[in-house]
């Protein structure tokens, strides 16, 4: 089993790189990540709020 560890990612980020990251943790498409964030933003206006404190708490690269 792989010891993977959660980080921002430097290659695959738009803002801070933040859905890039959890993308390559859980071996998905950045972009799905990213759709559902941002339907979060729109529909539940948590996401807005959970993307800055996961900016600040991810470890970068």
């Amino acid at each position: 089993m792989e010891n993977k560890k959660l980080h921002k990612s430097a290659s695959n980020q738009v803002l801070a790189g933040v859905c890039g990251g959890l993308g390559e943790y859980l071996d998905i498409d950045p972009t799905i990540i990213r759709l559902i964030w941002a339907a979060l933003v729109l529909f539940g206006g948590t996401g807005l709020l959970a993307y800055i404190v996961a900016a600040l708490v991810i470890p970068a690269e």
